[in-house]
């Protein structure tokens, strides 16, 4: 007997995730304790504004490897009653006092996953010289003094409810912490937060799993609570931040934590389809969302499922536009692989929209937890070239591009979608897609979030997800080098979106990425 063993599937079984409806507020997260955090800041009479800031301060607690205090990120701002869209940008600047001449080459080129020449020690990748400013509360600072409506302490007692009581230790965190542990290891505070015995926390085999905290972040938290967001940049914790980075080696000052500050800019705008998508700018990917979409005028649209010419004319689309945007930018941007970001989506009952992203880059980011502060800090060196000379080389106080892609679509002067997504390159193929699915072909969200899809996240490879119809399989493959792959939750081969639709009557629906296990869209009710 000759026999030939199938492929291996990970996960055999179907999986789901519940959308939530309601008619007041709504905020979708990848933690459901994060989106509850925002509708109880909602039910205390807060504005959407307040809940997006309430979500985010209490991600900083509950997925610690994904955002936190010392990640940067950008928002999307429709406020009810306005024609367009704001952006917050609080991207990643590099600190004044980073020296591009310390970032020696190997001669090699990296051989994991980023594309771009290494880097001796990594040091760009993990540790404190991978630092750019955390400028994350300088962006949630900004957006609630401009725009909220409740004081901030009471925006902020989510979050410190959520790292009093401790991160979960389940087996999603054994599996993020373990991911991440041949790095953690090397730093004392993160080593011993987040490697007991040197190894990582693991559930009980039976009952209900416990809780840890995050060393000494609930009581960052609680300053914060006190003193206000800017006390990260000008008090205490801003003096706590800077000893250690300057123990610790590391080039981020006092003076960069001083003068962060977040800026507000018009959304950009493209016409999609009859109505209007609104993005956050140039040093998102944003700009190669745009050039996608005019490679898709002519693709064939109809029916209620998108057709094989359809992901044919998309592949063909996004290779165009990534191939413009590595021409530009040099071999230097990260793979999605290890690009662990968060978005979340919130809505209030008077139709106010945000679409917000934030991210630590890696995940775990830097891999490295202050001691003082319990702040696990970013790694955004990584999003630079290495290379002197390319057009995103290091430089002091400058600013990389990112791929970070919150959207919001407008049906006349009115927010219908908010949609956004974790997962590095591959954000902006999901994004677009379940936006698509939802606005040109007319699923109900249910549906487009469960759609299968591809991902392109180079010029030359396409991404398929197995479930997807054979013919279409047969005809990217037809079309060029496909490599058919699992949607879940390890290895993880997609974005994770979530995503929120405003009805004309005031309904809000709203779903999260059924592979992100811990994610969900909560109502207000």
């Amino acid at each position: 007997m000759t026999y030939t063993p199938s492929t291996h599937v990970t996960q055999n079984w179907q999986l789901g995730k519940p959308s939530a409806t309601g008619k007041r507020g709504m905020v979708v997260s990848q933690v459901k304790a994060a989106a509850e955090a925002g509708v109880a800041v909602l039910d205390a009479g807060g504005n959407a504004i307040d809940a997006a800031v309430a979500t985010a301060l209490a991600l900083a607690a509950v997925e610690p490897w994904n955002s936190g205090l010392g990640g940067i990120g950008f928002a999307l701002v429709h406020r009810a009653g306005q024609p367009r869209a704001e952006v917050v940008d609080f991207g990643p600047v590099a600190p004044r006092d980073v020296d591009p001449a310390r970032y020696r080459l190997t001669g090699r080129m990296k051989q994991d996953l980023f594309p771009w020449p290494e880097v001796e020690g990594d040091i760009n990748v993990h540790g404190p010289l991978s630092v750019v400013i955390p400028s994350a509360i300088a962006g949630y600072a900004h957006m609630h003094k401009l725009w909220g409506k409740l004081p901030i302490g009471e925006v902020m007692a989510p979050a410190v409810a959520l790292a009093r009581r401790g991160l979960p230790a389940d087996w999603f965190t054994t599996l993020k912490v373990a991911s991440s542990a041949s790095v953690l290891r090397l730093y004392p505070e993160s080593a011993r937060i987040y490697l007991p015995n040197g190894l990582p926390p693991v559930p009980p085999y039976q009952g209900a799993p416990g809780f840890f905290q995050l060393g000494n972040l609930p009581a960052t938290l609680e300053r914060l609570q006190r003193a206000g967001l800017r006390d990260l940049y000008e008090g205490d914790i801003a003096a706590s931040i800077a000893a250690d980075m300057r123990g610790l080696g590391g080039v981020l000052s006092a003076e960069d934590l001083r003068n962060c500050q977040a800026r507000t800019l018009p959304a950009t705008e493209v016409n999609w389809r009859g109505r209007t998508l609104q993005l956050s700018g140039g040093l998102t990917a944003a700009p190669t969302l745009a050039r996608v979409l005019e490679g898709m005028a002519g693709a064939p649209y109809g029916g209620a499922a998108p057709s094989a010419a359809w992901y044919v004319a998309l592949a063909r689309a996004m290779k165009a536009a990534y191939a413009e945007r590595l021409a530009g930018l040099g071999e230097a941007e990260p793979r999605a692989a290890e690009s662990c970001t968060t978005h979340l989506t919130v809505c209030d009952a008077e139709g106010t929209m945000i679409s917000m992203t934030t991210t630590l880059l890696s995940s775990m980011g830097s891999r490295m937890m202050l001691p003082g502060s319990g702040v696990m800090m970013n790694n955004g060196m990584m999003w630079f070239d290495p290379q002197p000379g390319t057009p995103n080389a290091i430089a002091p106080g400058k600013r990389p591009l990112t791929n970070m892609l919150p959207i919001i679509l407008k049906d006349g002067a009115r927010p219908w979608i908010a949609a956004g997504a974790s997962g590095g390159r591959r954000i902006m193929a999901a994004v677009l897609q379940t936006m698509t699915f939802a606005a040109d072909f007319g699923m109900d969200l249910d549906r487009a979030a469960h759609h299968p899809r591809i991902d392109v996240s180079s010029p030359d490879l396409v991404t398929a997800d197995r479930r997807l119809p054979a013919e279409v399989l047969d005809a990217l493959a037809a079309d060029g080098k496909l490599e058919v792959v699992e949607h879940g939750t390890l290895p993880i081969n997609f974005a994770c979106p979530n995503l929120l639709m405003q009805g004309a009557d005031d309904t809000k629906t709203g779903i999260s990425d059924a592979a992100s296990p811990w994610s969900s869209a909560v109502a207000q009710e």
